[in-house]
């Protein structure tokens, strides 16, 4: 939705972004929504992606302890919307600590999987459908099982939409059609 790190970005006293791109490690860094450090290159690097570490501004909020299990639920969807990309999770704090690694090469379908791995399916195989018009794209992942109350899990630019939407309508809309014809 574009506002994500900018917000962190205001809400934070440092904010620090590393990316590993083209053999090198370029790092930038901000305070309260303000530069503090151009960009530069601090090294070399194999590797490719993006860490972005910060640290909330004890001048805006009283409180800033952060629950892992839903800072690492959200990472977990994340990961299984993009597939093939890993995310490292890890609490630091004293007593908490705890490291998690995610990728999901089969992306929604794996998540799909995810979702039901305490249910019977009734069918083996995760329907997928990927499609592309006019520069949107929209990828469906589901599968069928013995539960009597129905799961939908919607996403729109990779942001949970908890609340439904038309998004989420038009696809069950459509899928009621179709059944109803068959």
């Amino acid at each position: 939705h574009g506002v994500g790190a900018s917000v962190v970005n205001a809400l934070s006293d440092w904010l620090e972004v590393s990316v590993h791109k083209n053999g090198k490690i370029y790092q930038m860094k901000f305070s309260r929504g303000e530069i503090t450090q151009e960009i530069r290159i601090i090294g070399d690097t194999d590797r490719t992606g993006t860490v972005v570490r910060f640290h909330p501004d004890p001048g805006i909020f009283d409180e800033t302890v952060f629950d892992y299990k839903t800072l690492h639920t959200h990472m977990r969807e994340q990961a299984f919307l993009n597939a093939g990309l890993k995310i490292i999770t890890e609490d630091r704090r004293c007593g908490h600590e705890q490291k998690d690694e995610m990728c999901y090469e089969g992306g929604i379908r794996e998540f799909v999987s995810f979702i039901n791995r305490n249910k019977t399916q009734r069918h083996n195989d995760v329907i997928y459908m990927y499609g592309e018009k006019e520069g949107s794209e929209a990828e469906i992942a589901l599968q069928y099982n013995d539960g009597y109350n129905e799961i939908i899990v919607s996403f729109a630019n990779n942001i949970h939409t908890a609340e439904g939407g038309m998004h989420e309508t038009g696809f069950k809309t459509a899928l009621t059609r179709i059944l109803n014809a068959y």
